[in-house]
């Protein structure tokens, strides 16, 4: 039987959790696309889950390779969301790990960083410009248009939004530095 649930996750880790719980409880995910998991019944704990940042686009040649170097090592593409891609690989195989040093662990948050530090700058650069825009033109008596209490909300909203970002990057870096500190200790 096939189920579709519709649920929102910021944070790779839990999402992967929930993934790896729900094969437990005898779902097989199969496809994802914006907030929506699709699963199918399943032994229970059939798959264990993995998620991973791509750095490229799945469907950039250095992506397609290292997804078929993947497949080659019996690890299945379940689907890819941008550069996201949601793997799965037998539980009867053993522990499922993409990720076995502190440099690719390290490298893996640094793309994770990267893109919510690009998602932050870009939403307050629109904060700016619109917040900016919105209060220079109640000053100006609206010579710029009479858009101010739009500009001033989409301001609001998108200084919130870069506001949530960092939120959800600071966990991240904090991650990078302890994996950092754990390396200089091992060298």
């Amino acid at each position: 039987m096939k189920y579709v649930i519709w649920k929102a996750y910021w944070d790779y880790e839990k999402e992967e959790r929930w993934l790896n719980e729900m094969s437990a409880q005898g779902m097989s995910f199969t496809d994802y696309s914006w907030c929506r998991y699709v699963f199918t019944d399943a032994p229970n704990g059939q798959y264990n889950y993995r998620i991973e940042l791509l750095e490229y686009m799945p469907k950039h040649p250095e992506s397609m390779a290292y997804l078929r170097f993947l497949e080659e090592n019996g690890v299945e593409v379940v689907a890819t969301y941008l550069r996201w891609v949601y793997l799965r690989k037998p539980a009867s195989e053993g522990a499922f790990d993409l990720y076995t040093d502190l440099d690719s662990k390290i490298k893996h948050y640094q793309r994770i960083n990267f893109f919510w530090t690009a998602m932050m700058i870009a939403e307050f650069a629109a904060a700016v410009s619109n917040l900016g825009i919105g209060i220079a033109n109640l000053f100006l008596n609206e010579r710029l248009g009479n858009f101010s209490s739009g500009n001033l909300i989409i301001g609001s909203v998108t200084l919130a939004l870069g506001i949530l970002f960092l939120a959800l990057d600071l966990p991240i870096r904090q991650k990078i530095k302890k994996l950092r500190q754990e390396k200089a200790i091992h060298e």
